[in-house]
């Protein structure tokens, strides 16, 4: 990095320091247990002479204990992409204008979790609903094993509640669809014909300058083969929302054939299908009692509000934790 020539490869050069910011982070994770494990240990010294420590030394690893379960889950995150940054797509449901409020919510979740974890979360293309919330919404989330965290969300989330849209006051149940892919460097190599790919532009929806409002700067790319649509309205020129469109294209495609060839693998091993639309991972309970649960771990929280503000490592652990024993049977 020192060296004058360093920055001339921009596509290099991020990677390098991508890779030595996490080996930093891993260093400091090492030192801190290591500082720890001293820590417990002086104590257990400590308390043969003077069992008064014992709450002394309770509450001094309380105080440690989620600093040692990250550390253990991050244990886990050692597939392949599990250190990418990670675009999270959300589409409502079944369920009308109630089903857009809920994928609103869950955007609002996402980016509280993104800014807890220290994380840099950008919305690149979002579609309103026609009376309230959202029909869909990109959001790029740039961090530290972003990816491997967020892959525990992918599937159907299911919310229960009285629904502010009906008048009647009726409990109402609402279906809103998560999907997270990794994001590559742009030096991925994925075959692209641009005879398989129909190009749209139009004005962008979003808020901005003079130029991204009053232009068609907002590009949205089909890629026929596949039926995958990316689209991008949030920088200030079509060059530009082109170019992200391209690449989260690349990283969208990439994506897909390696789940057909994981599908066909697993497939040939165990004759399992794809999870339907109707098989939630979660449910959001908010009347008539509180609980959100997951119904592959059955992980819950009876603290519907906690969950909706970002709280969600909880779920993610408990995911990662039941995965990485399901692979090691």
């Amino acid at each position: 990095m020192n060296s004058p020539n360093f920055w001339n490869d921009q596509s290099r050069a991020k990677k390098i320091t991508r890779q030595l910011s996490q080996i930093n982070d891993d260093i400091s994770h090492i030192n801190e247990l290591a500082k720890l494990q001293g820590d417990l240990e002086t104590y257990l010294l400590l308390l043969e002479d003077d069992p008064s420590l014992l709450t002394e030394a309770e509450a001094e690893l309380s105080t440690q204990k989620q600093f040692i379960e990250k550390a253990e889950v991050e244990c886990y995150l050692n597939e392949k992409y599990d250190s990418e940054d990670a675009l999270l797509v959300i589409h409502a449901g079944a369920g009308g204008t109630e089903a857009q409020d809920w994928a609103e919510m869950l955007l609002r979740m996402y980016l509280r979790w993104a800014e807890q974890n220290n994380h840099t979360a950008t919305v690149i293309d979002s579609l309103p609903g026609e009376e309230a919330g959202l029909k869909s919404v990109s959001v790029e989330i740039r961090g530290s094993f972003a990816y491997g965290m967020l892959k525990a969300e992918i599937g159907v989330h299911r919310l229960v509640r009285i629904s502010p849209f009906n008048a009647q006051g009726k409990r109402q149940t609402s279906f809103t669809s998560v999907y997270v892919y990794p994001e590559f460097d742009d030096d991925i190599e994925v075959d692209i014909d641009p005879k398989d790919l129909k190009v749209d532009t139009y004005r962008s929806s979003g808020a901005g300058g003079q130029h991204v409002n009053t232009t068609d700067s907002a590009v949205r790319i089909t890629h026929l083969p596949t039926g995958i649509v990316v689209s991008c309205q949030n920088e200030r020129s079509q060059i530009q929302n082109r170019e992200r469109a391209m690449a989260i294209l690349r990283s969208r495609l990439y994506q897909y054939y390696e789940d057909l060839r994981e599908a066909e693998k697993e497939k040939e091993e165990t004759g399992k299908t794809d999870i339907g639309w109707g098989n939630q991972i979660r449910s959001y309970v908010f009347q008539p009692y509180q609980m959100v649960k997951d119904h592959r771990t059955n992980f819950e929280v009876g603290q519907v509000d906690r969950v909706m503000d970002g709280d969600l490592d909880g779920f993610i652990y408990a995911w990662l934790k039941q995965r990485a024993l399901e692979k090691s049977k």
